[in-house]
């Protein structure tokens, strides 16, 4: 599964913003935004995480600039919380890329490097030395040394040892992303690249630092319901899985926030499926070799950025939230769009489109249910208009979008799956394989996720993948098929 962000920096964005949330409900935003470093590190407090009070301090100040939705890059230190939650509130839209590396909190980590340790024996068999092709190591003083101007980091070295004594030293954010977008800057903290950047979020779930931080659009949500317009939910499937609660108390603690309806993307889940699945068998009845899906976001930016060459092989149907959303629009014409989401691609997917208005974490959707002190558990229950299929709401798991497509192909099209379970290196080196050679030698329809275990593996899901798999899973169990509600 994804790496989580380790439980202590999650508590810390949790409680800024339930912070945040209740400076807006307050009387007064501006002052009580500014005063939210002070509050949680008074005087006198104990210093948890860092050498004193006032580095503290600066690291909650920077995790409260993205929670109001700016980018720490582009705000210098001297503006206070105060003018920034007044700019929040003046603000239009949300900014474009939808991440910032707090470099506060960044450690500025030592570069990626392979290293001897003093477990080193200098053994007679020399196997480090043996199996090096580039003969970047050698004996000094009895102890296998590492030339790194010839060390190309293969780790074959690593491998070998006997003493487990030569180690590969990684930068987490830099070893999660399978793109290379984020690296050091010349200050030596990470720096990311969105022009090579497809927002998987891995960055966000690998640093234990919890220095890269998504942008919040909570203030933009609040405001627009504070402003009395209708504010519509837009719920992704995995958003079942996260909280003890059955889906009929959810929908009735987000109307409890203020929204004036909400929709499962389930619902467009269905359309994809139908849509994806008339083009497999159009694709297939003209000789194509093999077929991608197209739902998830972060697979999207990648084409996009990195693999072109896949592009005549990806389905050309939208994604589950392009069709709830376009069905949202159409019945309410004048009403503000909130997808909530699991992860940051969504966050890029939702701004190249213009009837998604806004997107909110399930990070700071739990984080709204405490500031209003909401018990999910406890909330009444009410139905969602439109009633989804169980194909739809599994979605959300690995292998559920070929299952969902499978079950609506005619017996003399059959399709044999191939599930891509997160994109990292290796399955990027097989997708372009696939590409080149115009053939996928193991089946024909690919189903690519950006994350391991789909949108529940997200990084921004708040309960334990084998808890919301199994809650989703009873959902999905109680739901009606895909053929059983076209038929009705």
């Amino acid at each position: 599964m994804a790496i989580n962000t380790p439980k202590q920096t999650s508590h810390l964005k949790r409680e800024i913003l339930v912070r945040l949330i209740r400076s807006f409900l307050s009387d007064n935003f501006e002052e009580k935004t500014r005063l939210i470093p002070f509050d949680m590190r008074p005087k006198g407090h104990e210093v948890p995480y860092r050498c004193c009070i006032y580095k503290e301090r600066a690291i909650l100040r920077d995790r409260t600039v993205a929670g109001l939705g700016f980018s720490i890059e582009d705000t210098q230190d001297s503006t206070l919380l105060s003018e920034l939650a007044h700019k929040a509130l003046d603000r239009k839209e949300p900014e474009e890329n939808p991440l910032t590396v707090l470099t506060t909190a960044c450690k500025g980590c030592v570069p990626s490097r392979i290293y001897v340790t003093d477990l080193c024996q200098g053994c007679v068999a020399r196997p480090c030395v043996n199996t090096c092709k580039f003969g970047a190591i050698s004996i000094q003083n009895g102890k296998s040394v590492i030339d790194p101007e010839k060390c190309k980091n293969c780790g074959m070295c690593v491998q070998v040892c006997p003493y487990q004594a030569i180690t590969k030293i990684i930068v987490p954010c830099e070893s999660a992303c399978p793109v290379g977008a984020i690296a050091k800057g010349e200050d030596g903290h990470a720096k990311i690249d969105f022009d090579k950047c497809i927002s998987c979020g891995k960055c966000v779930s690998a640093c234990p630092f919890g220095a890269v931080h998504e942008k919040s659009q909570i203030i933009d949500v609040l405001k627009a319901i504070k402003s009395g317009k209708k504010v519509i939910a837009m719920l992704a499937p995995a958003i079942m899985g996260q909280l003890p609660c059955t889906p009929k108390q959810l929908r009735e603690a987000i109307m409890k926030l203020g929204f004036a309806d909400v929709y499962e993307v389930a619902q467009g889940a269905d359309v994809t499926t139908k849509t994806e699945a008339a083009e497999f068998v159009e694709r297939m009845e003209h000789g194509a070799e093999f077929m991608t899906t197209s739902c998830c976001a972060g697979y999207n930016e990648l084409i996009a950025k990195h693999l072109p060459e896949i592009k005549p092989f990806v389905s050309t149907t939208k994604t589950p939230l392009y069709y709830t959303a376009e069905i949202v629009k159409k019945e309410h014409p004048d009403a503000i769009t909130v997808f909530f989401s699991p992860c940051v691609a969504k966050r890029r997917e939702a701004l190249q489109n213009p009837n998604v208005d806004y997107v909110l974490n399930y990070e700071e959707v739990g984080a709204w249910f405490i500031a209003l002190n909401i018990q999910v558990d406890s909330c009444g229950e009410s139905s969602f208009k439109a009633e989804a299929s169980a194909e739809a709401r599994n979605y959300a798991q690995t292998g559920g979008v070929a299952k969902a497509v499978q079950s609506l192909l005619p017996e003399e099209i059959p399709a044999h799956p191939v599930i891509i379970d997160g994109l990292n290196k290796q399955s990027i080196r097989d997708l372009k394989k696939y590409a080149k050679n115009g053939v996928c030698d193991i089946g024909n329809l690919i189903e690519v996720m950006a994350c391991q275990g789909g949108c529940l593996g997200g990084n921004a899901t708040v309960n334990s993948y084998k808890a919301a798999s199994k809650q989703l899973s009873n959902y999905v169990n109680e739901s009606k098929h895909i053929k059983d509600l076209s038929e009705e």
